[in-house]
């Protein structure tokens, strides 16, 4: 490979990895409009504060930060030559994965056993907010879990090598974003009431 190839494909990823940083702000954007319009809501006379914050939702805070830590080893491992230990990595990440989602529709349980609801009669606005932030943040954990697939089969493919870990990385990036979102958003749910 000669030395302009080499800067042309340093150059692609850095523009791949911009991308996503663009993608990442732009998604940030629609939960601080969300969050903004949260904080507004509470003003409102048919707020209600009676709703209990759902248990699994708790959980899926550690299954979330389990998750972040286990798709950061991967890439470690693969920079080690330790492909089957990446295998199990980004296998107990996509179980995580799974676990969290799992965990989200068992909050919504919660909810629901509140007497709480979406739409109707039995919901209130916060209930409202509550499904419209977690099912938003759920709709880009299952684009998570369609990139972590991807990135299970790239390996498996044996496309991720010592310095070739492009589409890994930004795999990760988008992964620990989703992550760092959820922290955030249970942080607000939980404590701004």
């Amino acid at each position: 490979m000669d030395l302009t190839q080499g800067t042309t494909q340093e150059k692609i990823d850095r523009s791949k990895k911009t991308m996503m940083w663009f993608a990442m702000v732009s998604m940030a954007m629609v939960f601080a409009g969300l969050t903004s319009a949260y904080v507004v809501s509470k003003t409102r006379k048919d707020w209600s504060t009676d709703l209990v914050f759902p248990q699994p939702f708790i959980y899926s805070i550690l299954v979330v930060l389990a998750s972040s830590v286990t798709f950061y080893l991967v890439k470690k491992a693969i920079e080690n030559n330790n492909r089957g230990m990446a295998t199990a990595l980004l296998l107990t990440t996509l179980a995580l994965g799974v676990l969290f989602v799992f965990l989200q529709f068992e909050g919504f349980n919660d909810i629901v056993n509140q007497g709480y609801h979406f739409t109707g009669p039995t919901s209130n606005i916060i209930s409202t907010f509550m499904f419209i932030i977690v099912v938003t943040h759920l709709a880009h954990i299952v684009g998570g879990l369609l990139v972590l697939l991807v990135v299970i089969y790239n390996h498996f493919k044996q496309k991720y090598k010592i310095g070739q870990t492009l589409g890994l990385e930004l795999g990760a990036m988008y992964w620990h974003f989703v992550d760092f979102l959820w922290v955030y958003l249970f942080l607000f749910l939980y404590f701004v009431k």
